[in-house]
């Protein structure tokens, strides 16, 4: 049966941002190339030691208070007068484009502002690069994006290709149904079409479920709404805090059952760059201690404002 079609425009509106060029004064934003140009010229990194031995949640220890050094990637960043960031545009609440006034809006739009501040002074210096989730990590090893703010989980196989932050957000898998649906769980979608996007964690998760969905890959989360408001998948699975987003788009629809990953959110650096990478987690460590981290949660997130994820660092 075909869904509640006058509501389709709500995500479309969203993905539209996605789609187009947008110039907001002082952060620019521009549509990524496809990932297919990178790909074919871009191999994996070698592992560097046995996955037994990897913590993908350890980042690069700061060196003090974020400080733009000379001869630093940030002071070559100043140099060129802007910071690029790699972000999601669809993404509501973590990082879309308000179709109101045309601005790029979220709580990891506020993780990249902030570091713009403390490079610049101004935390509108700032490019954003719109991309899909399977765009993210050859970018940053292409140099396309100084910096990927975009629902990233940090994992092994991952931190092959790029560097990450410490944790600025902690999320996990679930499911999003219509309201009217008798689905409980990932447990009870077995034979089903479950969406979520390529290039994401979650179409993985999806296809490792012992109870066997069948998963359907698209761009953008919005896609995976119009999919289920139309009846072409039985749910969307992936991190409740995108979930969060989509569900508030259609009333018509519920998050379900337990989380069944863990998803902790890195923001993504080139492995050249470990100066910036220290330089990042200095920001983000200010963030949790000035109150800068807990009011961008309470704006997009909501309440009750949990302690930000600590900081764990690997040397």
């Amino acid at each position: 049966m075909k869904r509640r079609s006058w509501l389709i425009g709500l995500p479309l509106l969203l993905a539209a941002g996605a789609l187009a060029v947008w110039t907001v004064p002082g952060s620019a934003a521009v549509f990524a190339r496809p990932a297919g140009h990178l790909a074919t010229s871009l191999q994996a990194r070698p592992a560097a030691s046995p996955a037994a031995t990897c913590d993908p949640t350890a980042s690069l220890r700061p060196a003090g208070p974020p400080t733009v050094t000379p001869g630093s990637f940030m002071a070559k960043i100043r140099a060129r007068g802007h910071l690029i960031a790699g972000v999601d545009q669809s993404t509501y609440h973590f990082g879309f484009l308000n179709p109101l006034d045309g601005k790029i809006e979220g709580f990891d739009i506020d993780m990249v502002h902030a570091i713009a501040k403390a490079i610049f002074g101004n935390p509108n210096k700032v490019e954003f690069k719109a991309m899909s989730d399977i765009q993210r990590s050859p970018e940053v090893r292409s140099g396309a994006v100084d910096i990927v703010a975009h629902t990233m989980t940090i994992n092994c196989a991952r931190l092959q290709q790029v560097d990450f932050s410490t944790v600025y957000y902690d999320a996990g898998q679930r499911v999003l149904v219509a309201k009217d649906s008798p689905v409980k769980s990932i447990a009870d979608l077995g034979g089903k079409r479950v969406c979520a996007t390529t290039g994401s964690t979650s179409i993985a998760n999806i296809k490792a479920a012992p109870s066997h969905p069948i998963p359907v890959a698209v761009p953008y989360w919005t896609d995976c709404l119009v999919k289920l408001q139309q009846g072409d998948v039985a749910a969307i699975s992936t991190d409740d805090s995108i979930l969060a987003g989509l569900a508030a788009q259609d009333p018509w629809t519920k998050i379900v059952g337990p989380r069944f990953t863990s998803e902790p959110y890195g923001l993504a650096i080139s492995q050249q760059h470990a100066d910036f990478v220290r330089f990042v987690n200095a920001v983000l460590q200010q963030m949790r201690t000035n109150g800068q981290w807990a009011a961008s949660y309470r704006h997009w997130v909501g309440t009750p404002v949990p302690a930000p994820p600590p900081a764990h660092y690997r040397g």
